[in-house]
């Protein structure tokens, strides 16, 4: 299936190092304002550039779209390429706000085309592991959950283009790195039902959060915490989520969450604890979560079923960021 990129920015490369990667794929177009940008996926991968968008989805024949612009640019976009009929992958966070967000998922629903949102992280070997345990039962009932991103992005990497750090076109720590852990978050526990959240801008020269400290509380009745920052010094400390269940405790974590760092399951050995851990360790990468998605989407095409990361994940893990942000504005708690 013949892929193209809109919008060849830092992400755009992990889309093109993807797709090349998958023998049923090949990225034949490349689309930015910016000519210069696209040189690299001319050279690199012979993909035809276009800096306007409707010209590259009039000429060229495109099965999917990779959409890799800022992401308050996402609906306009999504819905000149679902009008056009091709299939898109849209980076996360899907969109700003819930409107846009229903305004790609409607635009894609009308034009019969398939939508799937970057959230790679589910992926990773640990996280599909845990999802196992969790599905089978092991944990027993959940009482709470811990979910942790202390990195670090220093002023550098704001400064890096004028939207980072704005809450029009990209967001704080919530909404462009923390996201993903909301999704596993959401993905691990269910749906939630209130939020109450604090958040600042304490070192960082941003308009939006560069820390924020919430809680949930989930309508199974299990709650949980949220611990997000970029300004932790001097490099990336911890990415974990923790599941505490009443006959198990497990966390994956690490500085990128890919590894076990605790696990404790009533009604496993302590060789299969062993066994599982080392096996993680051996690999803790596994297949990169964007070839997953690249894969998942070409093969959800075929096989006439939905990707595996929809839109409606997209708007949940969005909806909880807004959320997170609502309680932080009018400092009280937000019913979902």
């Amino acid at each position: 299936m013949n892929f193209a990129i809109v919008g060849c920015g830092f992400i755009a490369k992990k889309h093109a190092a993807a797709i090349e990667k998958i023998d049923a794929a090949k990225l034949v177009a490349v689309c930015d304002k910016v000519p210069t940008v696209m040189d690299f996926y001319k050279e690199e991968y012979d993909a035809k550039p276009y800096t306007e968008l409707e010209d590259m989805l009039e000429k060229e024949d495109i099965d999917i779209v990779c959409i890799c612009t800022p992401s308050g640019f996402h609906a306009s976009i999504a819905v000149q390429v679902a009008e056009a009929k091709k299939h898109i992958i849209v980076e996360k966070p899907i969109a700003m706000t819930v409107e846009d967000t229903d305004t790609i998922v409607n635009a894609c629903k009308i034009n019969n085309i398939k939508l799937a949102v970057v959230h790679p992280n589910r992926f990773r070997p640990v996280v599909q592991e845990l999802r196992k345990i969790i599905d089978q039962g092991l944990l027993g009932k959940i009482s709470h959950a811990s979910c942790i991103v202390n990195w670090n992005r220093n002023q550098e990497y704001y400064d890096q283009a004028p939207w980072r750090g704005t809450k029009q076109h990209d967001g704080g720590v919530l909404m462009n790195q923390a996201i993903h852990n909301l999704d596993l978050l959401l993905w691990f526990m269910g749906s939630p039902e209130q939020v109450f959240s604090m958040e600042a801008t304490r070192f960082r020269n941003i308009e939006a959060e560069d820390v924020s400290i919430g809680t949930i509380k989930f309508d199974s009745g299990a709650l949980g915490t949220v611990e997000a920052s970029t300004t932790v010094y001097p490099k990336n400390y911890e990415e974990s989520i923790t599941i505490f269940g009443e006959k198990g405790t497990v966390k994956i974590g690490g500085s990128n969450a890919i590894y076990f760092e605790h696990l404790d399951i009533k009604d496993m050995s302590e060789r299969e604890i062993n066994d599982l851990k080392e096996r993680i360790k051996a690999d803790p990468w596994g297949t990169p979560g964007h070839q997953w998605i690249m894969e998942d989407m070409v093969n959800a095409i075929k096989e006439g079923r939905n990707p595996a990361v929809t839109g409606e994940d997209g708007r949940r893990a969005l909806e909880l960021v807004l959320s997170f942000y609502e309680s932080a504005q009018k400092n009280q708690p937000i019913q979902l």
